[in-house]
């Protein structure tokens, strides 16, 4: 009876070890950008700053985000992750922002393996645009760490 007993339990401990052992593969990782008119591909004059922060989830591949600015030469019109790109330059977009663009703007998006490889390799920008700099006025290069 004793030997059964045992074996039920040790059956029941490994159950919730491997339905849980991939959980603990898991990773939150931080991401961050500091906006600025400098990083701008080309750069502008504009005032205007910003930062980026947020979470990204490696097993749910949700990246969810905060960013707040001041400073731009006008209401926000659009606003994007672009990849793949290296700092100075320029992609297409993402990931695009969509409803308000009022600071703070705030998401989020799951992603596909492809933006989550651009975004842990460091292959992803943020920018604001304007009407007086629809290129963008404000951009940061989207870094992520542990």
């Amino acid at each position: 009876m004793i030997f059964k007993t045992g074996i039920a339990i040790a059956a029941c401990a490994f159950s919730a070890l491997v339905l849980t052992g991939s959980a603990s593969f898991a990773e939150s990782m931080s991401v961050k950008a500091d906006l600025q008119a400098s990083s701008e591909t080309p750069p502008n004059t504009s005032k205007g700053t910003g930062a980026l922060t947020g979470t990204y989830d490696t097993s749910t591949k949700v990246l969810t985000w905060s960013v707040t600015y001041t400073g731009l030469t006008g209401p926000a019109t659009a606003a994007h992750f672009h990849a793949p790109a290296p700092v100075g330059k320029s992609a297409g977009v993402e990931i695009p922002i969509k409803g308000e663009l009022a600071s703070p703007i705030t998401g989020t998006a799951t992603l596909t393996d492809e933006q989550a490889k651009n975004l842990t390799d460091g292959m992803t920008y943020f920018n604001i645009h304007t009407a007086a700099n629809k290129g963008g006025e404000v951009r940061g290069q989207v870094a992520v760490s542990k």
